[in-house]
């Protein structure tokens, strides 16, 4: 195991430590059936650490993507 296997990995679960911060969205699945919740037009901006957590999870998303390719590149 090298060392940018072990960094491949603490920024996975960077990744889903960031998601899991990330608070829902939507009303679910429940919400979804039964109609409720439903906002078309509200405006829900993101403000404060919301929208850092947003962006720091697409930022590693983004770094992770990177990686991924430039590991399947050095493994070939």
């Amino acid at each position: 195991m090298n060392w940018y296997d072990v960094l491949f990995m603490v920024v996975a679960l960077i990744i889903i430590i960031l998601s899991l911060l990330q608070g829902g969205k939507s009303a679910g699945a429940s919400g979804a059936i039964t109609g409720g919740g439903l906002n078309v037009f509200a405006k829900k901006q993101e403000r404060g650490s919301e929208k850092v957590v947003t962006w720091l999870t697409f930022g590693f998303a983004v770094v992770y993507l990177f990686m991924a390719l430039l590991l399947s590149i050095l493994a070939a």
